[in-house]
């Protein structure tokens, strides 16, 4: 435990000590404040509705571009082979480096908790469902980090890593607006599979199981399979 904490607080400082860490961040949150800002303005409707409709989708582009540097850049500089010689195993370093990137995310979505403040201090919201959606994000963001460290583990180039991670997660989420295409046989198990789908049924305020188990599963996979693409090295 102590290793991944140690890992983990690296990665953070490192983020912080990166411009690309920031650029990410400002660029998302303005993105996002103007979906927030748009239906206020120009509608006079206080709704989170666009920042959970547009953030998962946001996030497709933002997260691998957090997560590209967290194995790629070790490998490109040579540092990995330095980490390894440590007594870490290279689980810890996987789940270090995943930590990592996933409070950064969480930094980068705790300004959005301005919104909320906003819209309490002029109307009411449905708690159960901002509660849900906010819940759903984070266990999504957290699939889409788990991707984009195992992405960054097969290759030690930050470009390819970054475009391999946002090819699969948006595969996996814009799956579920093509449901309708597939034959009615399949159509469950794409579901299944479909991101989205289960991020709208969290987001309502109902909290399945199913859901939590596709997620952590999810994460498990890929962490799983970051976890072989350190080991390959030993073949």
């Amino acid at each position: 435990m102590q290793n991944i904490l140690t890992i983990l607080k690296k990665e953070v400082a490192g983020y912080f000590n990166s411009v690309v860490a920031y650029i990410v961040g400002i660029l998302f949150l303005g993105v996002l404040g103007y979906f927030f800002t748009s239906p206020l303005f120009f509608e006079n409707v206080a709704t989170m509705r666009n920042v959970f409709q547009w953030a998962p989708m946001l996030f497709i582009i933002f997260i691998p571009a957090i997560t590209m540097r967290t194995i790629a850049d070790e490998k490109k500089s040579g540092t990995i082979e330095l980490l390894l010689t440590k007594p870490v195993t290279d689980m810890e370093i996987i789940l270090g480096k995943f930590f990592g990137a996933l409070v950064m995310v969480c930094f980068i979505l705790l300004p959005t908790l301005i919104y909320v403040i906003t819209l309490v201090s002029i109307g009411s919201l449905d708690a159960g469902a901002l509660i849900g959606s906010y819940i759903g994000l984070l266990l999504m963001s957290a699939v889409y980090v788990a991707i984009g460290v195992w992405a960054s583990s097969v290759t030690e180039y930050q470009i390819i890593a970054m475009l391999l991670s946002a090819v699969i997660i948006g595969f996996l989420y814009f799956l579920g607006f093509f449901l309708g295409l597939i034959s009615h046989n399949f159509a469950s198990i794409f579901e299944y599979i479909s991101i989205s789908y289960h991020f709208n049924n969290i987001a309502r305020g109902v909290i399945d199981s199913r859901n939590i188990v596709y997620y952590l599963s999810g994460i498990l996979i890929f962490l799983l399979l970051a976890r072989t693409s350190l080991e390959s090295r030993k073949w």
